[in-house]
């Protein structure tokens, strides 16, 4: 079981934790030695800006969401909204604890709450992180050649590993890679696959995240790009995309903290002075972490239902059905 081994992947905390300092530690370092140029970013900065960005990047966490709650239901376990907020959420905050797994390991506990088999909601959730993944980088590899020539030839590996990506969510694909997986660790096979329908679902739920994650960076980088007009919106898209994947990818750190705004500021700086950059970066990143405590609360506001005894592989019917 996953939770048997979180011991034995948590081993090396005590690294990640380090790794983790020393990124905010550069990053406060860089907030002090550009102090006057911060501030003046920072005054340049609109309330009602942030306040919309917010709203779109909670917005955003609702698509995506909305799409984990469609590949589930998919695979047989129905959740209503409100409990697959309440599953989404609350577990979504381990992804702030060194760990690549924490977020997970809470989800597929907090989904036993509501009747669903550890093996399905594991299924869902990398799911769900495989399509955002995939859908940001498909976001990036079409956006961020717009900018400009120097752009197309920068990013062009990201166009380039798309196709290859997007294979990959084929449900054929999917559930093999799964049953790969799961007979190496000797488990069996999956009872439900994703569907066609399921996963066009799932992708269209996951893109209309991201046009709402890209809005929200984009209201944030107009304040301050030498660019404007549609040039400025594909370069928000395709930069915060590429900065989630980075973040996302570089599992060490807990939620993408450093290496999302490392990426987002070695994006902007051709299109504005450092300090903005690192003002956006960290903007971003506030309004996104005050978006997943708002919708974790939502979900603690949800009445916990009784708990439901199940064997790990055993399918049930959801509770909420």
């Amino acid at each position: 079981m996953l939770l048997t081994r979180l011991p034995q992947i948590a081993r090396n905390r005590w690294v990640r934790t380090g790794l983790l300092v020393a990124v905010v530690g550069l990053a406060a370092w860089g907030l002090v030695s550009q102090w006057t140029q911060v501030q003046e970013a920072l005054d340049k900065l609109d309330g009602w800006d942030m306040a919309w960005a917010g709203l779109c990047g909670i917005a955003g966490l609702g698509c995506i969401m909305m799409a984990w709650r469609t590949l589930l239901a998919d695979l047989g376990s129905a959740l209503p909204v409100p409990a697959a907020i309440r599953v989404m959420f609350i577990g979504q905050l381990g992804k702030y604890v060194p760990g690549a797994v924490w977020a997970v390991a809470a989800q597929v506990e907090l989904a036993r709450d509501f009747a669903v088999p550890r093996r399905r909601s594991v299924t869902a959730s990398l799911l769900a992180m495989a399509t955002t993944l995939v859908v940001g980088l498909v976001v990036a590899g079409l956006t961020l050649p717009l900018t400009s020539s120097g752009a197309a030839r920068k990013y062009w590996w990201v166009l380039a590993v798309t196709p290859v990506a997007v294979t990959c969510l084929h449900p054929k694909v999917v559930r093999f890679c799964l049953n790969l997986v799961l007979r190496i660790a000797r488990r069996k096979p999956l009872e439900e696959s994703v569907s066609l329908r399921g996963m066009g679902l799932a992708l269209a739920w996951t893109l209309a995240g991201w046009v709402c994650y890209g809005l929200h960076a984009w209201l944030l980088i107009s304040q301050f790009a030498r660019v404007s007009g549609p040039r400025v919106l594909a370069l928000s898209f395709g930069a915060y995309a590429l900065a989630w994947a980075a973040g996302f990818i570089i599992v060490f750190f807990p939620g993408g903290l450093g290496p999302r705004e490392a990426a987002l500021v070695a994006v902007l700086s051709p299109v504005m002075p450092a300090a903005s950059a690192l003002v956006v970066a960290l903007a971003s990143r506030m309004v996104m972490t005050i978006g997943d405590l708002l919708w974790a609360g939502a979900g603690l506001c949800v009445a916990r239902p009784a708990r439901v005894t199940l064997t790990p592989d055993v399918p049930s019917e959801p509770s909420g059905r």
